[in-house]
């Protein structure tokens, strides 16, 4: 099962910010030609269902640090649809994409009933914002430890979105993922498993590139994420992303696979959510 909106594609969006001058100034202006690599400047966000360090819903705020990283491709956890008070019972997700005229694709961990008949469903999961088409979208399963059971058990739920872009002519599948948050790691060691066994089975030639974004709720050197590594390289940004004010540890992450490059990586320093978002700037090889 999967969630596909489009809103109109822009052309071109101006770096709205400061932060990450140098990234803005390394990427490359030129179009790609033949066999030249392609730029692709990516993030990843936990936008904590619209609220800021401080826990005030402020979709104005994170419009703003969204804008500021001037990203073709974001990938967003904690994202509310529809889902209740906290949120305003708005669609985040949508209404992101719409604010910043980018094509989005929201995968859901919860879909459940409304709570007045004839009412939008109430969802929340993870989404891809995306200035390229998206050309096709699963919501893949993975094991979770339900969050709305009270008497939870590791079973397969959805929530694992995969997107389909085509980048200058390079097929791209972008991933977005939110792993467990609990001490206890072995959800996450399960999550990891699925994760490597969707992507090998999802990349289905030689020319696919594969980059994998998220909350992974786990620091680089975890036992459970190392797996992980073994397909994918994590870009460093050189800074801690978890809690926005005076960061302690770095769990989100921006990850890629073969034929991916990582020129710079770096973490914008903003309290428009409790974690800090990561952009990387990418070249992607054409075979």
């Amino acid at each position: 099962m999967f969630t596909y909106r489009r809103t109109p594609r822009v052309l071109h969006v101006l770096f709205a910010g400061g932060l990450l001058a140098g990234l803005a100034a390394a990427a490359p202006a030129a179009q790609a030609a033949g066999g030249a690599p392609v730029p692709l400047r990516i993030a990843t966000y936990n936008v904590h269902a619209g609220s800021g360090m401080d826990d005030v819903f402020d979709l104005d705020r994170q419009e703003t640090a969204l804008r500021a990283l001037d990203a073709d491709v974001i990938g967003l956890q904690e994202v509310d649809v529809h889902w209740g008070a906290r949120s305003e019972n708005r669609d985040v997700a949508q209404e992101l994409a719409t604010r910043l005229g980018m094509y989005v694709s929201f995968a859901p961990i919860y879909s459940l009933d409304p709570v007045t008949a004839g009412g939008p469903r109430r969802e929340y999961g993870v989404a891809v914002l995306s200035r390229y088409p998206v050309r096709a979208a699963v919501n893949h399963d993975i094991t979770r430890l339900s969050t709305q059971d009270p008497h939870p058990v590791p079973a397969p739920a959805p929530g694992f979105g995969e997107v389909e872009l085509k980048v200058r002519g390079v097929p791209v599948q972008v991933f977005v993922t939110h792993l467990d948050y609990r001490p206890d790691p072995s959800v996450r060691a399960a999550q990891v498993a699925d994760t490597r066994r969707i992507m090998a089975e999802e990349r289905t030639s030689p020319a696919d590139r594969q980059i994998l974004l998220g909350d992974f709720n786990a620091e680089p050197t975890a036992p459970e994420l190392a797996p992980l590594w073994k397909e994918l390289t994590p870009a460093d940004p050189g800074a801690l992303t978890f809690p926005a004010l005076n960061p302690v540890k770095r769990i989100d992450y921006v990850a890629v696979g073969e034929g991916v490059r990582v020129r710079d990586a770096a973490v914008a320093e903003t309290l428009a959510s409790d974690h800090r978002p990561v952009v990387a700037d990418l070249t992607l090889t054409r075979r």
